[in-house]
C-alpha cells in the first residue's frame, strides 16, 4: 500500500523558492536545509497545517540529479514521493507494471532512518518511494 508523503520541487535557490510558499502558509520545518552527499542535493521541507508537504531540492554541484531537469525547465515539480510499508516488495510490484528503477534502494540523509528508492512510468514520471 502507498500513501502520499510529498511533492519534491526542483529549484535553484532553496531560500527564494521557500519565501514564496512561505507566503502561502509554509514553513520551513526546523527552519534548516539539508545536504545529502549521495545524491549531491541540497533539502528543505515545507509543512502547511492543511496542504501537502513540500520537498525542495536544490544541486550542490553538476552531479546532481536535478541539474538537468533545471537547466531545461528552471524551478519545476520533479516528482511524487510515497511511503511504503515495504520498499522491496512495492518496487517488485511496480517493474510488473512497467516501472523502470531510476534509484536503487539507500538511506535518505534527509528522512531520516527511511530508505528510498526513485522509479519512473512514461505515462506517470518520477515517482520516489520511502520504507524501511
Amino acid at each position: 500500500m502507498m500513501t502520499f508523503h510529498h511533492i519534491g520541487i526542483a529549484c535553484e535557490d532553496i531560500r527564494s523558492t521557500a519565501e514564496h510558499y512561505e507566503r502561502m502558509g509554509y514553513k520551513m520545518a526546523g527552519g534548516v536545509e539539508t545536504v545529502d552527499n549521495q545524491q549531491n542535493i541540497r533539502i528543505a521541507f515545507l509543512q502547511h497545517p492543511s496542504m501537502p508537504t513540500i520537498e525542495l531540492l536544490a544541486a550542490i554541484d553538476d552531479k546532481s540529479p536535478v541539474v538537468d531537469i533545471l537547466r531545461k525547465n528552471g524551478t519545476t515539480p520533479y516528482h511524487i514521493c510515497y511511503s511504503v510499508v515495504n520498499l522491496e516488495e512495492t518496487i517488485k510490484e511496480l517493474r510488473k507494471l512497467r516501472y523502470i528503477v531510476v534509484s536503487k534502494p539507500k538511506t535518505a540523509e534527509a528522512i531520516t532512518g527511511s530508505r528510498v528508492a526513485f522509479m519512473y512510468h512514461k505515462d506517470v514520471g518520477l515517482i520516489e518511494l520511502v520504507g524501511k
